[in-house]
């Protein structure tokens, strides 16, 4: 199978209208792997905050998978998924599930998790695959099971509105860092994103694939890198991320218009970076699907900013993710009526 024609991805987005959501994961879960093992999956917890969120008017949400569960429990692992799209589905809300991510800690193993460091930005929050695997690619075929049997099961399903490949598959880390450089990771996660595209393309899903765009130069134009030029080439519908202000947010977007593809931001929402609650009204006049990082605050503690993990912050930052507190309350109720007022100008087509 090939890439969406631009015809079949215009298609698409008629057919599933102004994207409004969040990035979702319950506020008792640090990690991708708390979200959906056995012993910590929170049903009642999902669907009491799924409701919070389509309170502000979401229709979808972002939902990271990860591989390690699948090899684990692997029947168990896709109920429980399908168990997680009948709940939002119930609140007439769609999933863009992530299969594998490239941010935060490089070596995730199953069982309990370790509790959240105080006031740390994602503190236990893990890669997929791990760095064991990803720079060893004779072990990269049960991925490809694993990419396989979740599009198999969800590939032909009205509740995914879209596959998001991988978050950020270059993205610096502990070792990154140690080694004073992420070539080695830009090289090895190129490899596999294409082998993704691969899996995932001859599943022949209904639903639409894309990986998300998230470095830009000084001129708000994706870097031109070997992994972006994947990314924008492979994808069926042009995905990105931005923590920007309207000014760089625009450029983005102006950037991206030039593929003649639907866009849809699966990542912005950074108060003190500059990205704000005030910018969904732009996201809606462009035409651009709006997936916000975070709805409750919890054991992500994604409310802490980025700089948490190299300087020390207080209960009193300013929150720089998250929407609502653990009973549901906004953390500013201007910003709900932002949400709301723009989900319902947009589904009245104004």
């Amino acid at each position: 199978m090939t890439r969406w024609s631009e015809q079949r991805a215009a298609e698409w987005r008629q057919s599933v209208g102004w994207l409004l959501g969040c990035n979702f994961t319950p506020s008792t879960a640090g990690s991708q792997l708390e979200f959906w093992q056995a012993a910590t999956f929170d049903a009642p917890t999902i669907d009491r905050e799924l409701d919070w969120a389509a309170e502000f008017g979401m229709n979808v949400v972002r939902v990271y998978l990860h591989d390690l569960i699948y090899q684990a429990d692997g029947s168990g692992y896709l109920d429980r998924i399908d168990e997680f799209l009948a709940v939002a589905d119930g609140h007439g809300i769609a999933a863009v599930p992530v299969l594998f991510d490239g941010v935060w800690h490089p070596r995730p193993k199953l069982g309990p998790q370790p509790d959240p460091i105080p006031r740390r930005h994602n503190s236990i929050w893990v890669q997929g695959p791990g760095s064991e695997i990803l720079y060893d690619a004779e072990r990269w075929p049960p991925l490809g099971d694993y990419v396989a049997a979740v599009l198999e099961r969800f590939g032909d399903d009205g509740r995914v509105v879209a596959w998001d490949l991988f978050n950020e598959p270059d993205q610096l880390d502990r070792d990154t860092l140690r080694l004073g450089s992420r070539d080695a990771k830009a090289a090895a996660a190129t490899a596999l994103l294409d082998r993704v595209f691969d899996w995932a393309r001859s599943a022949n899903p209904s639903q639409p694939l894309t990986a998300g765009v998230w470095e830009y130069d000084e001129d708000r134009r994706p870097v031109d890198n070997d992994i972006n030029s994947l990314m924008l080439g492979r994808s069926d519908i042009i995905s990105f991320h931005c923590y920007e202000p309207l000014e760089h947010l625009n450029a983005v977007i102006d950037a991206l218009s030039e593929h003649a593809r639907p866009l849809l931001c699966t990542e912005w929402l950074a108060r003190s970076a500059g990205s704000t609650a005030d910018l969904l009204p732009t996201f809606g006049d462009r035409d651009v699907g709006a997936i916000n990082w975070g709805l409750v605050d919890g054991r992500t503690q994604t409310r802490f900013p980025w700089k948490s993990w190299t300087e020390p912050v207080d209960d009193n930052e300013p929150w720089f993710h998250e929407l609502l507190r653990r009973d549901g309350t906004p953390y500013d109720e201007a910003e709900a009526e932002i949400f709301r007022s723009t989900a319902k100008r947009m589904a009245l087509g104004l």
